[in-house]
């Protein structure tokens, strides 16, 4: 059968809900509703005649033609994005789209300060930035990148460092210090009031400490758990207990006053945040020149 403009739309409607594995995720992506998603996709198999996805009210997946159309064209699809990407050399101004899976600390401390300067210098160039702590498969999930804490930058992709190496300390309210006593050893945070960091892997993080050569791992008590630290940050500033925080996010409040640090010659650094993205396609200006403002403006050091 030969190909026709509505045939070249439809399929890339279908390579982002076969990337997503789900409706909804993938208009998020592409900037449609997901009736029209599903309306597109509707037309594409009755006008190829076979059936392309199994659709349930809990679940998508790829039937076995879904799977081998998906096998066969998203490679030529990625060639025409990637040569449509190099067009912005010639442009007077970079445009585009660029998408970003970003830890929630990383949106905060990292990519929030250098927005408005790159919105001035490049206005046509579109941010879409998800925060989220939650490992996800880039590549799989339509972003052009990732930003993560070295340490948890999966091994299969490029990465580049964005920040200095970032130390982890334990703050509180001088209220709780003075209520409840100021911890002189890690151990001491067995008999304290703990706010706990659920990972993105839903494992909730074992405190570390390092002391010359002596490390660490505390499993607090705790009646507060919670998956974003600034959740936890507004909970320790009225008083909730103690909790592990990247220092950069509580800086601020220590020099007002408002948090006081404890057991700061046990504090360790760990390695800072990454951006990371497939080797298997061309960087977009957009992120090129993302990445360089950051390393231009240090948000964190470098």
């Amino acid at each position: 059968m030969q190909i026709n403009r509505a045939d070249v739309a439809d399929l890339i409607y279908f390579l982002a809900i076969a990337r997503h594995r789900s409706f909804s995720r993938a208009a998020i992506e592409l900037g449609v509703s997901t009736s029209a998603l599903s309306h597109a996709l509707k037309g594409l198999e009755n006008r190829l005649g076979v059936r392309l996805l199994n659709r349930t009210t809990k679940s998508v997946t790829l039937t076995g033609a879904g799977d081998a159309l998906a096998a066969s064209v998203g490679q030529p699809f990625e060639a025409i994005d990637n040569a449509l990407e190099t067009l912005n050399r010639f442009r007077d101004a970079p445009a585009g789209r660029i998408r970003l899976n970003v830890a929630v600390e990383a949106a905060t401390l990292l990519v929030a300060p250098v927005i408005p300067a790159f919105v001035e210098r490049y206005p046509d160039v579109e941010l879409d930035i998800v925060a989220s702590n939650r490992m996800v498969n880039v590549t799989e999930g339509g972003f052009d990148a990732g930003i993560r804490y070295g340490g948890t930058v999966p091994e299969d992709m490029i990465a580049q460092r964005l920040s200095a190496n970032i130390r982890w300390v334990v703050a509180a309210a001088p209220t709780y210090l003075d209520r409840f006593g100021i911890p002189a050893h890690p151990d001491d945070l067995l008999q304290h009031r703990c706010v706990s960091n659920r990972l993105g892997d839903d494992r909730i993080y074992r405190w570390e400490f390092e002391r010359g050569g002596e490390k660490l791992s505390v499993t607090v008590p705790s009646s507060i758990t919670v998956d974003h630290a600034d959740t936890g940050l507004v909970s320790v500033l009225g008083g909730a207990g103690l909790m592990y925080f990247p220092e950069p996010l509580v800086a601020p409040h220590v020099e007002t006053g408002l948090l006081r640090l404890v057991l700061t010659d046990w504090a360790p650094s760990g390695p800072g945040f990454h951006i990371y993205y497939s080797s298997r396609r061309q960087m977009p200006t957009g992120l090129r020149l993302l990445i360089d403002l950051v390393r231009e403006i240090q948000p964190l050091g470098f």
